[in-house]
């Protein structure tokens, strides 16, 4: 077994990472890095000091897709990535340029921040079902979106 490649060894810090998350419908995490140096780190989780779901349930919206399916989603939680960028900005890192490691391909808003932030590359470890909007927008906005898993997560 070889040396990891920096991607490897952030997607294996991300793995960790993920294992924090409070809501079990989406285990998911994010690292944040620069120069190959870790900036900041998030997991789905509730916002500091509200209840999570491991301790109060989950709080369920349905959600449409675009192609039409309905779903129910937990929306007592801040996505991983909103979390990683957050706390960053709470700590005044900067993230601009940086490279963003992922769970799964972020969702549209997740997408907007990241633009928003200044990050110029995001690695995702799976695709995720409702992906269209962030990928042109990251080709938009020239953001380097490499996926490395073309398992569509559900």
């Amino acid at each position: 077994m070889g040396r990891p490649t920096w991607d490897e060894y952030f997607l294996n810090i991300l793995d960790a990472v993920a294992l924090r998350a409070s809501c079990d419908r989406g285990k998911s995490g994010c690292v944040i890095t620069m120069d190959n140096r870790i900036l900041s780190t998030g997991y789905v989780g509730a916002p500091a000091g509200l209840p999570s779901c491991d301790e109060v349930g989950h709080l369920l919206r349905e959600v449409k897709y675009e192609y039409g399916e309905v779903k129910q989603h937990c929306v007592r939680t801040i996505h991983a990535e909103q979390n990683a960028i957050i706390y960053a900005a709470r700590y005044g890192v900067s993230i601009n340029g940086a490279t963003l490691y992922c769970t799964m391909t972020p969702c549209p808003v997740c997408c907007m921040l990241i633009i928003a932030s200044g990050i110029k590359r995001v690695v995702a470890k799976h695709d995720y079902q409702a992906s269209a909007d962030t990928k042109n927008m990251f080709a938009s906005a020239n953001i380097e979106l490499t996926i490395l898993n073309q398992q569509t997560i559900y």
